[in-house]
């Protein structure tokens, strides 16, 4: 008989055997024995085994122990230690010997007893793995080791979710194929079988050979590291919650930014509910006990991205709660964590169940957000395809992340009460946005910044000036806040009152500049750098149909004429206002019946492009093709502030729109007379007979006295020639224009007077009356309500 397992490997891969008979005559010899003892089974086969001891041994075969250790001869002499083990096989006389040299007895005592070891250990996971990676030998059985048990014969996929199984498994694939073992490997393992759970295992691995070096299978070690992990996901998580939770100063971005934290790491769902007041920046009322609390839902987040629709969703009210022990538990302060068959026992009606719990959820977490003793809202999380409930490590990491949220929420609370202050401010600071005359209709808009930033003071006004003519203004004062605003305020007010001076732009931008540098001089020096303002004024005179315009720093006008092009006015831009020193050019252009003026802010370019130029050139095209569309000013206002693509800007953005009309050639009678005494008489003439032309009776004897008044102080103060103009629009419009620079004075005569009651008669006469100065001499107007 000839035994060998050299070829096929495994623990008696160098065994040597041998059949003995009752006699002790060998009666098979083995390969592995013919070289342990260089003797070929000729020289053995027939004989007695005892010949092959190196020393004194047993009188007679059944004597010879079962096992033990004893010293063979090989066929050169040399000695050779072997351990035997004797297995007397049954209905048989004859017994099967097996023996290996003393080393390698030791090696598979040591393997054994390593294994041995492995194997009885709670704290270290072992198992062993065949080449299609199913089990072999393990110690994980259920409730030994932390984690899912791995049956004798299982493989990966048996015991764990597909993703962590095909995760792992590529991994011990390597090892198979590559040789090359890894340690200390983290691997998240989630049961897929009852009992459900979530672990975290430390692997390491190494492949195992045969004696030819072939692979059998891994050799995995394993030891728990879920404490840890979780202690890591812990700590990841509140670096995420200070990192991410507060980027914004929105609300409800910010309630966004929280249930987006807490999904997939923490929970299968999440939401945010905030009472109504701090959505609009509001203190939330002190409740306590059950009704309605007048929350709403800000924002919600869930594993799949997809809301259910039997849940609360996003902007609904939170229905009246019944008065429960938990819910006295949040409005003082403490979290919560319930099954889901607590809640449907609290809520007690399955119409509010549904609402409040997702259809497969089974534990959950409510922490409120707690701030300044005042409870602003809450943050709720549920837990469903993940099997382990909310524990009290989980409560602890939701109010500290809760905490943590609930600044950030009141943070954006009060910038929103201030936010909203501001802007009311700066609304009601404005003029009305809409503004129509009989040559001139107006449309203004303001959007305020967004992404957080602060109100800005950018303001635009359209001024009603004597003679029909309008002034047409917008600026940008530098800086934010209510600083900004406050400034704007007073700039506003200052152009108001320097219009009314009838000053022509560049002056009027002189005399605006001095302000800015008065007003930086009255400020802290640190801050003075900050007290600065761009603007555009421009002055439209429908007599003339023409308009001037100047610019401080500020982006020009944009023209765009009826059936043809828009463009951009060029003017020599002056230095901003508060700079001083330099001067300020006007430029006056045609403007003709029908034309769209628009005036605007740097903030509204940057709804156009990061480049001006290329902004300022959209802006010019969008705002022809508007022209051509013939829509109304407040729509074409809307679609050139809101209808732009891209991220909203971070500048607050001014537009004045200005659709212009000429005044009818009819509605305007001019005289020029000389510096004659006699003069006073045509000029009273010609009036009351362009009067009666246009059916104004019932202004001929004011008017009468009017004309005479101020072409007598013409012609005696000023010299000649005296200029005459009357105007019809909605009102009635006088205009005497002498060569003279004087500036008339309105005084109160005394009885003794002789003179100096003609201005008081004016003034007393007519609606409103003023004067204004051009390029050689003054204009005195008087304007008076037309008669029925």
């Amino acid at each position: 008989m000839r035994v060998s397992n050299a070829d096929s490997g495994g623990p008696l891969a160098d065994a040597a055997a041998a059949l003995v008979d009752r006699r002790g005559v060998v009666t098979g010899w083995s390969r592995a024995a013919e070289d342990l003892l260089e003797r070929p089974a000729s020289d053995v086969l027939g004989r007695s085994v005892l010949r092959l001891l190196a020393g004194p041994g047993p009188a007679a075969a059944g004597t010879v122990p079962d096992s033990g250790t004893v010293t063979l001869l090989r066929r050169s002499g040399r000695p050779v230690t072997v351990c035997y083990r004797v297995e007397r096989l049954r209905e048989s006389t004859q017994m099967l010997i097996l023996a290996v040299t003393a080393d390698r007895a030791s090696e598979t005592e040591r393997a054994e007893a390593l294994s041995r070891a492995l194997l009885s250990q709670d704290r270290i996971g072992f198992v062993l793995r065949d080449t299609e990676l199913a089990v072999v030998r393990t110690n994980i059985v259920y409730g030994r080791f932390p984690g899912p048990p791995l049956p004798v014969g299982s493989r990966l996929s048996d015991v764990m979710r597909p993703s962590d199984a095909a995760v792992a498994e590529a991994a011990l694939r390597g090892v198979l194929e590559s040789g090359e073992a890894f340690a200390g490997r983290d691997q998240r393992v989630r049961s897929a079988q009852p009992t459900y759970g979530d672990w975290s295992w430390s692997v390491s691995a190494v492949r195992t050979e045969d004696g030819n070096g072939r692979p059998t299978g891994v050799a995995v070690l394993l030891t728990d590291a879920t404490e840890h992990w979780r202690a890591a996901r812990r700590r990841e998580l509140r670096h995420r919650a200070s990192a991410e939770i507060g980027g914004t100063l929105d609300v409800r971005r910010t309630a966004q930014e929280i249930v987006d934290m807490l999904v997939l790491d923490f929970a299968d769902y999440a939401w945010v509910d905030l009472a109504d007041a701090v959505l609009t920046g509001d203190e939330p009322p002190k409740t306590f006990g059950g009704g309605d609390l007048h929350l709403r839902r800000a924002a919600v987040c869930s594993a799949d991205g997809s809301w259910p629709g039997e849940l609360l969703q996003p902007g609904g009210a939170v229905p009246p709660l019944p008065d429960l022990p938990m819910v006295r538990n949040l409005q003082e302060g403490r979290t919560i964590v319930v099954d889901r068959a607590a809640l449907e026992r609290g809520l007690a009606d399955p119409a509010r169940v549904r609402l409040a719990a997702p259809e497969d959820g089974h534990s959950m977490a409510v922490a409120p957000l707690f701030a300044r003793g005042l409870v602003l809202g809450d943050v709720a999380v549920w837990r469903a395809d993940r099997p382990d409930p909310f524990d009290d490590e989980d409560a602890a990491l939701l109010t500290e992340v809760a905490a943590h949220a609930a600044l950030s929420v009141d943070n954006c609370r009060r910038y929103t009460r201030e936010h909203r202050a501001a802007v009311t401010l700066q609304r009601r600071l404005l003029p009305q946005a809409t503004t129509s005359t009989r040559v001139m209709e107006t449309t203004g808009a303001y959007v305020p910044a967004a992404g957080g930033a602060e109100i800005a003071g950018d303001w635009f006004d359209a001024i009603e000036l004597p003679s029909l003519r309008t002034a047409l203004v917008v600026g940008d004062v530098t800086g934010r806040g209510l600083h900004a605003t406050a400034t704007m305020g007073r700039l506003r007010t200052a152009v108001q009152t320097l219009a009314d001076l009838e000053l022509a732009p560049d002056e009027l931008l002189t005399r605006l500049d001095d302000l800015v540098t008065r007003l930086a001089d009255e400020t802290d020096p640190a801050n003075r750098d900050a007290v600065g303002a761009t603007c555009l004024v421009a002055v439209h005179d429908p007599v003339t149909r023409r308009c001037t315009v100047a610019a401080a720093g500020h982006p020009p006008l944009i023209m765009a004429v009826p059936g043809g092009p828009a463009r951009s006015v060029a003017v020599h831009p002056g230095p901003p206002l508060g700079v001083g020193g330099l001067p300020f050019e006007a430029r006056t252009v045609d403007v003709p019946p029908g034309s769209l003026l628009a005036l605007y802010t740097d903030g509204l370019l940057q709804r156009y492009g990061t480049d001006i130029d290329d902004a300022t050139r959209d802006l010019t095209d969008r705002l022809a093709r508007l022209q051509s569309s013939g829509g109304d000013l407040p729509a074409l206002a809307r679609t050139l502030m809101t209808d732009v693509e891209g991220p909203p800007p971070r500048d607050d953005a001014a537009l004045l729109l200005a659709r212009t009309s000429a005044l009818d050639a009819a509605d305007v009678a001019s005289w020029e007379f000389p510096a004659d005494p006699a003069a006073v008489a045509s000029a009273r003439e010609a009036a009351t007979g362009k009067l009666a032309e246009w059916g104004c009776e019932g202004n001929a004897f004011v008017t009468e006295l009017i004309v005479s008044e101020l072409v007598t102080n013409a012609v005696r103060y000023a010299g000649g020639p005296v200029g005459v103009r009357l105007i019809r629009g909605e009102v009635l419009f006088c205009e005497v224009t002498d060569p003279s620079n004087t500036q008339p004075r309105l005084r109160r005569a005394r009885t003794t007077d002789e003179g100096g009651r003609g201005l008081f008669l004016v003034a007393q006469l007519s609606r409103r009356w003023g004067s204004r100065y051009g390029p050689s001499g003054k204009t005195i107007w008087v304007e008076q309500e037309l008669s029925a």
